[in-house]
């Protein structure tokens, strides 16, 4: 009887003793809180650590898309031939980055905004899509994050090699490193990393890493190549548009 007075006891104990504090305010082991409360710290606008200049190649994007699915830059016939084109600018975490960050204001982009970006950014709906969710954490307004990435993408020189191809190649990602260096003297190796993946390991884009002030920097945990691209050699899709060569060499 003794005993079993105790165990009930102990059990009343259990059952109303207070909670341990990291359980009261959220925090997991070691004293961190839980991922909601870190995506709400980490989404602030005008809080990140740098900038990842996205260069998409046109043709692997194309390539991928269903064939019910209409967009301008992958239209052949009497189309303008893209290879690679602003994705978007996105502000990055030294590990991790902020998206969809809370602002003032509905995340409007003005039409006239759009239209002026389609030259390099192809799509409209793409332009709205870029500022909502990187944009807006940039702590910029939509003509100031689209200025920024209008003069950080004509700051880069794309390498010979990439500009209209109108035949497919192999290529390395460390090659493509080494062409953006060589063809830009302000870039380092540890400034820019290379993206593959689909049927046939195509190349998929090229993240360029800027500061906040918009000079080349060394680019953080995302931009890892070993995150981005394993591969030993990559296929990379001619342009799409672009006529074919003749038996003699020349376009027709």
């Amino acid at each position: 009887m003794i005993l079993r007075r105790i165990a009930l006891l102990a059990l009343a104990a259990a059952l109303f003793a207070p909670e341990p504090a990291a359980a009261q305010y959220g925090t997991g082991p070691g004293g961190r809180a839980p991922y909601e409360r870190r995506d709400q710290e980490r989404n602030v606008p005008g809080r990140f650590d740098y900038y990842a200049l996205v260069l998409s190649w046109s043709p692997t994007f194309c390539a991928s898309l269903p064939r019910d699915r209409y967009e301008p830059q992958c239209h052949r016939r009497g189309g303008r031939p893209y290879a690679f084109v602003l994705h978007g600018l996105w502000p990055q975490h030294e590990r991790g980055w902020p998206e969809n960050c809370p602002t003032r204001q509905r995340p409007f982009v003005p039409q006239p905004l759009i239209d002026s970006m389609l030259d390099i950014m192809p799509s409209s709906r793409l332009v709205i899509h870029e500022y909502r969710k990187h944009g807006t954490c940039s702590g910029l307004t939509p003509e100031g994050y689209y200025g920024l990435a209008r003069r950080l993408y004509n700051s880069v020189t794309i390498p010979q090699r990439f500009v209209l191809p109108n035949n497919d190649f192999t290529v390395s990602p460390d090659a493509v490193v080494r062409a953006f260096v060589e063809a830009n003297p302000t870039l380092r190796p540890d400034m820019l990393a290379v993206a593959c993946g689909g049927p046939g390991n195509r190349l998929r884009e090229v993240r360029i890493c800027f500061n906040r002030d918009g000079g080349p920097t060394r680019c953080g945990r995302n931009e890892e190549q070993d995150r981005l691209c394993r591969a030993s050699n990559m296929h990379v899709p001619p342009a799409r548009g672009m006529p074919a060569p003749s038996s003699s060499g020349r376009r027709i």
